[in-house]
């Protein structure tokens, strides 16, 4: 550090209350006092979850000993006491309903042209008064509206935030033609959820054939009298499936495998049926003479599968919460290569929750692009793989196998599976076999910290078909503390061969991904959570192309928000309701970026990830208040983007290690 930039607590916070005037740093009595008063109101104010502040964070020694006095006695104790409660999510916290932010709402079927085909009929409590709407509603954030500059036409109409930019006489929507010729019949988001394969999902009609039929192979053993548990049920189709120079059995003389009608498209309506064994799907297991044409026996082989090449390239991990599209947009700006998905819970998608099926949206600048499943067992797993199958377009498939938090571990899903090897195999072989993109597990080195299990279980994952691993160089008792042990990843490295091992943790400048690549790694994932380098620093994949430092200043990393914002208002609209998400996960993403420390602040590079920085004054205004934990300041930033919030918003983070003030 260079010392000329380090201060206290409170003249950092008189700094930021006074907005950069060098009055503001000086500190005189009155200033003191009215500190004192609201640091008091603030630790009244303080209930729940919300955290009070790490001692790393203090900058003078003296004043570790005064924190958490009043909680216990002074001792070796202390310490971990302080770390265990900095940890986890904060639960509980306060959800704000679109409801809580507009009291009277405008029905979608005016906005949308069409009131007099309301959705609702008689009973709907919404407006269709657009005079009485306007009358009530907010006051626009601004002049401009991104939707309507970027595509010309603004489908939130009256309803939109900036309105102003976009409306003409008697509330009419202004339409810029030319400009929305340009985007007529482009899809810029895929893998949307349609009101027809949900009502299917909610129905139970969506067929599972061959989910069905590989379920059906691992219940003969217990049908059998024999010991289950093993996915012995399979061996037959690897036997089909290992020599991919032999033809398949049953296919008689052709030469060519046809290929499955289903493949990228959505079910149709006529080819649906209920899940379980029907007459139909009897008849197809029974052995027939000559070409056979049933697409339940008709599977791609392993060699015919698309093959994911990405040794070498930046992989942005699932970032859960964080990893939105608006923020893979971000990243994939800044040289990202690969993309995925936040992790997404099977038995949500199965049941066509929109929520979870918003987790798999693609956007079309993504050309790498993957999912990631979170389940525990077989059947769930392995019947919304050929769920996604049919009706989706991804790159690769991944599974994880390295969440550490009670809520997933405890009902057999994430870390859960390296000691569940039977189930973790059915999952893995299961979804393999009705996949035609490749798979992908995601792993830790094990569950407890100092006992190793990885290097055993890797030589399993490529027997049974993945077709990558990534392992988190922690344990689930580490979650995100302490270093990643990189001689671990390189020694798994060499024991996965040929199948390619990509390493995770720990990667926050280019040095640091150097030194990883050279562990004979085929590649780096960049970011998995608390702490995460791509969360912290989006322009690292920027560095590391580069190989350089960039000492980016706060106008830049301002205009990163902004692009974020703009994505966002894209993402989820520019209405009331979408511009207060953007909100929310903007302030997410801020309880992240408070942890970067500016190149042209240290006097020894780089940062590490899992230092907390002092306080210090930047260079200007602008990067002071971007260094600071409190979530009033964070709130501030998002005013400067999307306007003052609404009456009795509240905020507080997602992780309790963001949440001290």
């Amino acid at each position: 550090w260079l010392r000329r930039f380090l201060t206290s607590k409170e003249q950092f916070h008189a700094f930021l209350r006074a907005k950069g005037e060098p009055g503001g740093q000086a500190g005189g009595g009155g200033k003191e006092e009215e500190e004192e008063v609201e640091k008091k109101k603030e630790e009244e104010e303080e209930v729940g979850n919300c955290q009070s502040e790490p001692p790393a964070k203090r900058v003078r020694s003296e004043d570790l000993g005064q924190d958490g006095e009043s909680q216990e006695d002074a001792g070796a104790e202390k310490e971990p006491v302080e770390r265990k409660r900095a940890r986890g999510q904060n639960k509980s916290r306060p959800c704000m309903k679109p409801n809580h932010y507009e009291q009277s709402r405008l029905c979608p079927s005016v906005t949308q042209g069409c009131a007099e085909k309301c959705y609702f009929g008689p009973r709907c409590r919404f407006l269709h008064d657009v005079s009485e709407y306007m009358a009530a509603k907010p006051a626009d954030l601004g002049r401009s509206c991104v939707l309507f500059e970027t595509f010309g036409k603004c489908i939130y109409g009256v309803t939109c935030r900036f309105a102003q930019a976009h409306l003409g006489d008697g509330y009419q929507n202004i339409v810029n033609a030319d400009l929305a010729k340009q985007w007529e019949g482009k899809s810029l988001v895929r893998n949307n959820l349609s009101k027809d394969l949900q009502h299917q999902l909610r129905k139970r009609k969506f067929s599972f054939k061959k989910a069905d039929e590989y379920l059906r192979g691992l219940a003969k053993p217990h049908r059998d009298g024999r010991k289950g548990g093993k996915a012995t049920g399979c061996s037959a189709e690897e036997q089909e499936v290992s020599n991919c120079t032999t033809p398949q059995e049953g296919l008689g003389d052709s030469p060519e495998c046809p290929v499955l009608p289903e493949q990228g498209e959505d079910p149709k309506p006529d080819a649906l049926q209920s899940p379980g064994p029907t007459g139909g799907e009897e008849a197809s297991s029974v052995k027939t003479v000559g070409p056979v044409t049933d697409e339940d026996v008709i599977k791609l082989r392993s060699c015919e599968k698309k093959k994911l090449e990405i040794q070498g390239k930046l992989y942005l991990a699932p970032l859960t919460t964080c990893g939105n599209l608006p923020f893979r947009r971000i990243c994939k700006r800044f040289g990202a290569d690969v993309t995925c998905g936040e992790m997404a819970v099977c038995t949500n998608l199965l049941q066509g929750q929109s929520s979870e099926w918003a987790l798999l949206k693609r956007h079309h600048t993504e050309d790498i692009f993957g999912v990631q499943l979170e389940g525990a067992f077989p059947d769930t797993m392995t019947k919304c793989a050929e769920l996604l199958n049919q009706t989706i377009e991804v790159d690769f498939v991944d599974i994880n196998v390295g969440c550490p938090i009670d809520l997933v571990y405890k009902k057999g899903g994430g870390c859960a599976l390296m000691t569940r090897p039977n189930k973790f195999e059915q999952i893995v072989r299961g979804m393999n076999s009705v996949l035609d993109v490749p798979l992908t597990v995601k792993i830790r080195t094990g569950v407890q910290e100092k006992i190793n299990v990885a290097h055993k279980i890797i030589p399993k994952i490529r027997e049974w078909g993945a077709s990558m691993v990534t392992l988190h160089g922690r344990s689930r008792e580490q979650r995100y503390t302490r270093g990643a042990d990189w001689d671990y990843i390189a020694e798994c490295a060499k024991i996965a061969s040929p199948m390619p091992l990509f390493g995770n943790g720990d990667i926050l400048s280019y040095e640091d991904a150097d030194r990883a690549m050279q562990m004979g790694v085929s590649g780096i994932m960049i970011a998995r959570q608390v702490p995460a380098g791509a969360l912290i620093k989006p322009w690292l994949f920027t560095e590391i192309k580069e190989q350089r430092h960039w000492d980016i200043s706060s106008g830049e990393r301002f205009d990163i928000l902004k692009d974020f914002t703009n994505y966002g208002l894209e993402h989820w609209g520019s209405d009331t309701q979408g511009v207060e998400k953007t909100r929310k996960f903007l302030l997410e993403w801020l309880s992240f970026l408070c942890r970067y420390i500016p190149v042209g602040l240290l006097e020894c590079l780089p940062q590490k990830i899992n230092e907390r920085p002092p306080y210090y004054l930047g260079r200007d205004y602008l990067e002071t208040l971007m260094a600071s934990q409190n979530v009033d300041d964070w709130i501030k930033i998002s005013e400067l983007l999307l306007g003052p919030v609404p009456t009795s918003f509240t905020f507080l983070p997602k992780h309790k290690a963001n949440s001290y003030r």
